[in-house]
């Protein structure tokens, strides 16, 4: 796509900002691969000021469509207080979707997460995440 393009600099010139242009314009449309990278952009500062929070909120857009890159960054933003209120449960969930979905940096986060966590809140959220699948990934708390 013309993002990517400008982002890489395949056959046009590398431009972060133009590449940010165009990521916006698809991740508005509901463009799940966009939503990710444009929020990728934000979190970074690539083509934009960085800015967690908008970078949340991208990642929580595509987090709510299945994409599991974007569910690995949100439950890591979570479990970090980067951009959200800092909710290891919800980190937790949210790595553990991903997981569930085969992401295998999902499944190394969560995992790390969870040798810091009782076993009670390890439960508590596996209970959250099967309630956010059963409802699609949207309306998962936060």
């Amino acid at each position: 796509n013309l993002a990517n393009r400008y982002f890489y600099g395949e056959g046009v010139p590398q431009d972060d900002a133009e590449a940010v242009k165009w990521y916006r314009r698809a991740a508005e449309q509901g463009i799940v691969d966009a939503q990710n990278n444009l929020a990728n952009r934000y979190f970074h500062g690539e083509g934009v000021v960085q800015d967690y929070v908008e970078a949340a909120k991208w990642y929580r857009r595509a987090s709510e469509q299945g994409d599991r890159n974007a569910q690995n960054n949100l439950g890591y933003m979570y479990a970090s207080g980067y951009g959200v209120a800092q909710d290891n449960r919800l980190g937790y969930m949210w790595l553990n979707i991903a997981a569930a979905g085969g992401s295998e940096s999902a499944k190394r986060n969560r995992d790390k997460l969870a040798a810091k966590r009782t076993k009670q809140d390890i439960l508590a959220a596996q209970a959250m995440a099967r309630d956010c699948m059963a409802r699609g990934n949207r309306n998962c708390g936060g």
